[in-house]
């Protein structure tokens, strides 16, 4: 864990350069216009402008390959599971049947099927990487300022803006307890077996909460004595106004929300088929 995972790191990028809430309102936007359609048109124009996000914004692999790895694991375990309890979904919302081969019996794999499982792993990987972006390109007390400037309460844009801050702070807390507790002779390497290794980690996450409790009581009594929460309003150091990538941004979002819309008019319904 040398590396900090969905840490924000300042960097000169266009993903960067631009304010929290035009961040938020791109991710909120982008996100429902994925989760509604299943046009995989749309879909596949969607990921690759995704692609071409993530690249731009010069985050580097290794500051979000765990919590990737992570993410892909459960989308492999959502497509089992899709064809374990619904395996002739497909078919249902299609309207067709094009067996490709079959295991006996309800399990059946056809081209229907594939087709919608495909549609649901483009939604995946759509709106990943955006969320990542959102999150590794964000600065904390610039988020929570352009969250108030869009209507929330300081206090919750606030404690968004704590929670953000307190991942990289997790990591830490996490090496060194880790290294303390090696140097102790407890190893939760691939050396030791797998129950071995759930032991010993227990003995690291249980000083890891402790700890965790400790910093918030420190951070509450901090903000209590510098009277937090006393005004209706408050002022922002970080406040930013939009600029025109911001405007940019915001307005390609809703052009993709509005044809994301525009093609379920279209075809009929909220799912594209190849399969007529």
């Amino acid at each position: 864990m040398t590396a900090k995972m969905l840490a924000y790191t300042k960097k000169d990028s266009a993903i960067h350069r631009l304010t929290g809430a035009s961040k938020l309102i791109v991710f909120l936007v982008w996100s429902v216009s994925a989760m509604v359609t299943y046009d995989t048109r749309c879909l596949l124009a969607m990921f690759v402008i995704a692609l071409i996000a993530l690249w731009r914004s010069k985050v580097e692999f290794r500051e979000y390959a765990f919590v990737l790895y992570v993410i892909l694991f459960f989308f492999l375990l959502n497509q089992l599971a899709i064809f374990a309890f619904s395996p002739q979904e497909g078919v249902k919302l299609y309207g067709a049947r094009h067996l490709l081969f079959s295991f006996g019996g309800h399990y059946a794999v056809t081209a229907e099927q594939l087709f919608y499982q495909f549609n649901i792993a483009l939604k995946y990987l759509t709106v990943t990487p955006m969320a990542l972006l959102f999150i590794l390109t964000t600065d904390p007390s610039e988020f929570a300022a352009s969250l108030n400037r869009i209507g929330v309460p300081y206090k919750i844009a606030y404690a968004v803006s704590l929670a953000m801050r307190y991942i990289p702070d997790i990591q830490r807390d996490y090496e060194n307890i880790s290294f303390s507790a090696q140097a102790r002779g407890i190893d939760i390497s691939r050396k030791e077996n797998l129950v071995a290794r759930l032991k010993n980690a227990v003995s690291i996450l249980l000083p890891l909460i402790l700890a965790s409790v400790e910093r918030i009581d420190s951070v509450s009594a901090a903000m209590e004595l510098r009277g937090f929460g006393q005004k209706a309003r408050r002022t922002w150091y970080r406040y930013r106004p939009f600029a025109a990538g911001d405007y940019a941004a915001v307005a390609l979002v809703i052009v993709i929300a509005v044809v994301c819309v525009s093609m379920m008019v279209v075809n009929g319904s909220r799912f594209y088929t190849i399969f007529q």
